[in-house]
């Protein structure tokens, strides 16, 4: 589905079905230099379960035009400009990783718009090594590489209990890679500064007045799950759930886990 987001046009993928305003909506947030098909997983089964949903390509990727946004204030204050594109008063907020940066600091901003934020893979601070950033920049294909392989646990990496990707067929890392590799040049230079840049998630976690969720990988390098617990620690409402033998991509490596913790998180029936 196609919106116009500010003037520009945006891709939405819906999970199979129309978005209809009479159902609770939930908006999905892909972290940097990624889009909406890492919600692949999840956002079917959330559209035939009750919620309408709206999996995004964030400015300037994926579908979407655009330049990529700079700060995750600007983006926090696109995704209040997307629930009017599309006609939604309110939402729930998935984020992964940038994404969860900028679902915390939408709910922090614009309150009133969001019923409830899961968070995954999400720290106070993410700062990025400065030869990363730069790599990033400079469109080195070594940034990817970084990215990837630290992103990964021993799931995305063949190893840990049942080994390699879940679904039949398919791997993570090479699809990790090939995902990277088509993003517009100098997003995830972009995504990444911002990022780093963040420094209000403290804040932005004391100031949420709705439930949120944290879904943490145990083996997490990028977002260390202690890391997360010390955020969740500041909200008022927080439930923190821990995915063993799972890293950064929560939601690929272990999408029957991720699966299980929001449909509990938001109500639906699973199963």
């Amino acid at each position: 589905m196609l919106l116009t987001v500010n003037g520009t046009p945006v891709f939405v993928h819906t999970g199979g079905r129309d978005v209809d305003l009479s159902r609770p909506a939930v908006v999905l947030i892909h972290g940097a230099g990624m889009d909406h098909s890492v919600w692949s997983l999840q956002s079917r089964y959330l559209a035939h379960h009750g919620r309408s949903v709206l999996a995004v390509d964030l400015p300037g990727h994926g579908r979407s035009g655009g330049a990529p946004l700079d700060s995750i204030a600007a983006m926090a204050d696109w995704v209040a400009a997307l629930l009017d594109a599309a006609g939604l008063e309110r939402a729930a907020l998935i984020g992964h990783s940038m994404g969860a940066l900028v679902a915390l600091d939408t709910a922090a901003r614009h309150g009133s718009r969001v019923e409830a934020v899961a968070l995954l893979g999400v720290a106070e601070r993410m700062p990025v090594h400065p030869d990363l950033l730069a790599a990033a920049r400079d469109g080195d294909p070594s940034a990817i590489e970084m990215v990837i392989g630290w992103g990964h646990g021993p799931r995305g990496h063949g190893g840990g209990q049942g080994g390699g990707c879940p679904t039949p067929g398919l791997a993570l890392i090479p699809g990790g890679r090939r995902l990277m590799a088509a993003v517009k040049p100098g997003v995830l230079g972009v995504d990444l500064a911002a990022c780093n840049d963040y420094g209000n998630g403290a804040d932005a976690a004391r100031a949420l007045a709705c439930p949120a969720l944290f879904l943490l990988g145990a083996l997490d390098k990028m977002t260390p799950a202690k890391a997360g617990r010390a955020l969740a620690a500041r909200a008022a409402s927080a439930q923190v759930v821990v995915v063993p033998q799972t890293g950064h991509m929560v939601m690929t490596e272990a999408p029957d886990a991720t699966l299980d913790a929001l449909a509990a998180f938001l109500s639906l029936r699973r199963g």
